[in-house]
């Protein structure tokens, strides 16, 4: 599995009523690693459903008003159904498998997601990539809000 950073979430180490008391480091810490944990959880679990083909539990792991990257046609779509739009077509024409090696906590509170993916031809099965990329998520409430593909990391 990769590396985990630590990054102080929003409203870490401040108490209510705009008091400056702050949190022990060992516990803002802690704090931290419970919600990658529970990030990576979530996320874990999209991406078996997504490789299982099982699009109602993925989505189900989705703000009902997700913003997702069209990363095969191009552009975005809004919306559970919509992505179950896009996975539907997507899928009747390509086989992607996207295994998740290694989860990031990023100061903004998003995760990033180092990925294996292998994509083939559905018809066919022929290879048309085999690489690595990066997902970035944002959650709330336990629900996966926005995803973003970046650029590949770089290779050692």
């Amino acid at each position: 599995m990769g590396e985990r950073r630590l990054c102080k979430p929003e409203g870490a180490g401040s108490s209510p009523a705009g008091s400056t008391r702050k949190l022990p480091a060992a516990s803002r810490d802690l704090d931290i690693v419970v919600r990658l944990s529970r990030s990576e959880d979530i996320l874990r679990s999209a991406y078996r459903a997504f490789n299982a083909r099982e699009i109602d539990a993925a989505v189900a792991l989705m703000h009902p008003s997700v913003d997702w990257p069209n990363a095969w046609e191009g552009g975005r779509v809004i919306g559970r159904s919509a992505v179950r739009e896009y996975w539907t077509r997507q899928f009747a024409a390509i086989s992607s498998h996207v295994e998740p090696e290694g989860f990031t906590a990023e100061a903004d509170g998003s995760i990033t997601v180092d990925v294996h993916q292998v994509v083939r031809d559905a018809g066919t099965d022929e290879l048309l990539a085999d690489s690595h990329v990066r997902h970035r998520y944002w959650l709330e409430d336990g629900l996966i809000v926005r995803m973003v593909v970046l650029d590949a990391p770089e290779q050692p």
